[in-house]
């Protein structure tokens, strides 16, 4: 049952929840939760409970992108800069770049930028235009061409924000509204918003994010100001009416929100990408794909958060699933293994990438007394999949496993690793080896 999958997944990798919901043949044919929203809590995640959906907010975009495109707005292989008003693509030395939308929407603009952090529920938030500067209080690099445009995917979400610098422009609207005009109302998407910060009335039905730990972050999530590439606020449910709604306009079903032609370009190859879960190794137009096109999805990794949305063109299988936690994702590929197994999706990749991690063997051979090169002394002991380190003069800190050999600290940026037997301590940029008493 995958209930019982999910909920064994959770609890092994420290993960307080997940939200579920599979699709067939334009209708959800299943949802399912398990755990808690906040982890210590005992309120339990519903079908309703609001997840970041990080960069599964591009494809959302780039299809009200499309829409502008269907009304003659904008044009998929215009210079962007013809229409930019509040900022501009700019020159990289004496060249200046041509870029598309086409490119953008595909990630082979050649932007820098690959994704955003996000920041504290008090911080002063940059606006877009500061985000594309790279200018305080953002606290990304500028977003600038330095590959040629067209010529290989790197995935960008700074290119996914000069989209939404563009909608603005061209629609003289706020982002968010926007994206419930063209997108969300059209949908049916009525427990989603590209809201940033989370608006209190909503903040109740939100599930926190927890470290790989398991822990609640600072404030219980961060805001991602980057609304186009990593704002939204949803749930499984609601992914799946979007899906829904791209196979739609690919079937040119009456009243859908984009022309086939253009539905067909969202689904077609555009450049091959690195491969991504479940063997989407190109990407169209916001989505990544197989090499036919036939299957295709995203999937998305705030801080805290770790999500996915795969669907099947053709036969119009699919499925969502939304976890609350960074080791989230272990969870999202099993999950999506037993979907794929009992509803029998074609072609689905069935082997699962095991996480490397430590044995209790291994951590046990950790356990001891050590002194830093610079002479700090240290106690290791083993705790749960991770080490407890109690520094000189200083209460435990707990470093959960990021892999076999590589351990980080809750709430401090430290981590230690594990190169042939030698415990290494790396903090600040500085690395010092632990030598054993």
């Amino acid at each position: 049952m995958l209930r019982d999958r999910i909920e064994a997944d959770l609890d092994e990798f420290d993960v307080p929840g997940a939200s579920w919901a599979v699709f067939e043949d334009g209708v959800v044919t299943e949802t399912g939760t398990a755990g808690v929203v906040t982890a210590g809590d005992t309120r339990a995640v519903t079908p309703s409970t609001l997840f970041q959906a990080a960069s599964i907010s591009k494809p959302l975009t780039v299809l009200a992108m499309l829409r502008l495109v269907d009304r003659g707005l904008l044009e998929l292989d215009e210079d962007v800069n013809r229409k930019l008003k509040s900022w501009q693509v700019p020159p990289t030395g004496r060249w200046q770049p041509t870029v598309t939308l086409r490119q953008l929407a595909s990630h082979s603009a050649g932007l820098t930028v690959s994704g955003f952090p996000g920041y504290p529920r008090d911080a002063t938030l940059p606006t877009t235009v500061q985000i594309l500067d790279g200018t305080r209080p953002a606290t990304n690099i500028g977003v600038r061409v330095d590959l040629v445009p067209g010529t290989q995917f790197r995935y960008s979400g700074g290119g996914t924000t000069v989209i939404q610098q563009l909608l603005e422009d061209v629609t003289s609207m706020r982002f968010r509204d926007l994206m419930q005009e063209l997108v969300l109302q059209p949908l049916g998407m009525s427990e989603s918003d590209y809201a940033q910060p989370l608006p209190p009335n909503l903040q109740g039905n939100a599930a926190s994010g927890h470290n790989e730990l398991g822990q609640p972050l600072n404030g219980n999530w961060d805001v991602y100001p980057q609304l186009a590439a990593a704002g939204l606020w949803t749930t499984p449910t609601d992914l799946a009416k979007f899906a829904i709604g791209v196979e739609r306009a690919y079937a040119g079903a009456e009243g859908a929100l984009l022309s086939p032609e253009l539905a067909r370009q969202m689904l077609t190859p555009q450049i091959a990408a690195t491969e991504r879960i479940g063997g989407l190794n190109h990407l169209g137009l916001g989505v990544f794909l197989d090499e036919s096109g036939a299957r295709y999805g995203h999937s998305g990794g705030n801080k805290g958060f770790c999500c996915h949305l795969m669907a099947y063109r053709d036969t119009r299988q699919g499925a969502a699933v939304m976890t609350n936690g960074d080791s989230g994702m272990w969870v999202v590929l099993r999950a999506f293994a037993a979907i794929a197994s009992s509803n029998g999706w074609p072609a689905y990749p069935q082997a699962v990438e095991q996480p490397d991690l430590p044995t209790a063997e291994s951590l046990d051979e950790l356990v001891g007394t050590y002194r830093l090169t610079n002479g700090v002394r240290l106690v290791v002991r083993a705790w749960d999949r991770g080490l407890g380190i109690q520094f000189e003069g200083q209460v435990p800190l707990e470093f959960g496993a990021l892999s076999a050999d590589r351990f980080a600290a809750a709430g401090v940026d430290a981590q230690v690793e594990v190169r042939g037997g030698r415990l290494v301590f790396l903090q600040g940029g500085a690395e010092f080896e632990c030598v054993r008493e």
